[in-house]
């Protein structure tokens, strides 16, 4: 199993940054997505996520209404667009799918600040 995390950098409040999650090593359409992230010195923390099919989504409340998580599983791939960014996003951003085991990529640095 690999997942592999793209997309993070600097980015102003207000702004929008789009984090892509590439997956290979198991069937991708058949596995619930997931994002989480950590901040410094905190827990890591479930962000976003979507079932198998894409038909359903959830998310913390505080990113509701300003990410949303999607997936193409013809392309074992897994996207989080995030908007109206908040100094309190700056985390690490990390993909994850249950197999068994949690697996978990290696992580894409956001910054939020000005």
């Amino acid at each position: 199993v690999q997942l592999v995390e793209s997309g993070g950098g600097l980015v102003q409040p207000g702004g929008s940054r789009r984090l892509s999650c590439a997956a290979s090593g198991f069937t991708f359409s058949t596995v619930v997505m997931r994002w989480y992230r950590q901040a410094p010195g905190k827990e890591r923390e479930f962000v976003a996520g979507i079932t198998s099919a894409g038909g359903n989504t959830y998310y913390a409340d505080s990113v509701k209404g300003r990410f949303t998580i999607s997936r193409d599983n013809a392309k074992n791939t897994v996207t989080l667009q995030m908007n109206s960014l908040k100094p309190e996003d700056t985390a690490v951003y990390y993909c994850n799918a249950v197999l068994g085991n949690s697996h978990w990529g290696q992580g894409t640095q956001v910054t939020v600040s000005s």
